[in-house]
């Protein structure tokens, strides 16, 4: 699966430009890496095409601008001054106290597996498929089997068509 990091890096433009340059940016990059012309590449035009497609609806661009927000302030620095409450927003993890360990790496880093699965079960799922969270797999399984299960709908089948 495709992953993008940032549309605005990915097309090329500042975060505060007007929806005609993106448009601009995004028409010039993709005739220079489509993959029909010499040196275009599948790959990069699909990136293209992925942050085209978050940027040119606004409400997407203020879904990805939000969350741009929200990474920024994980990695701002800390603050010696201010309390742990503080340090905790800074980092953008979750204000609750952690409920099991705490991950130090990736997109979670500073958050424990249990505002991980409140937030972002999926997440989790993935995780403990991945040969990096081998070692939380039992913990993963004990937060993930806590968490209520949505109800599945049991759909009868139809009875009314009769076979000949």
């Amino acid at each position: 699966m495709l992953q993008i990091t940032d549309p605005y890096k990915i097309l090329q433009v500042d975060t505060e430009a007007e929806p005609e340059v993106i448009r601009a940016a995004f028409r010039s990059l993709a005739q220079k890496y489509h993959p029909d012309v010499r040196g275009g590449s599948e790959e990069r035009m699909a990136a293209l095409n992925a942050a085209w497609t978050m940027l040119r609806d606004p409400v997407r661009r203020a879904a990805v601008d939000r969350e741009r927000a929200v990474s920024t302030a994980r990695w701002a620095p800390k603050d010696p001054r201010e309390g742990e409450g503080a340090a905790a927003s800074a980092t953008g993890a979750p204000s609750s106290s952690p409920s099991s360990t705490v991950l130090d790496f990736g997109r979670y880093a500073g958050w424990s597996l249990g505002e991980i699965a409140r937030h972002d079960p999926d997440f989790l799922e993935w995780l403990a498929r991945m040969p990096i969270g081998r070692a939380y797999r039992s913990q993963i399984d004990i937060v993930l089997s806590a968490r209520p299960r949505a109800a599945t709908a049991v759909v009868e089948p139809d009875r009314t068509r009769r076979r000949r």
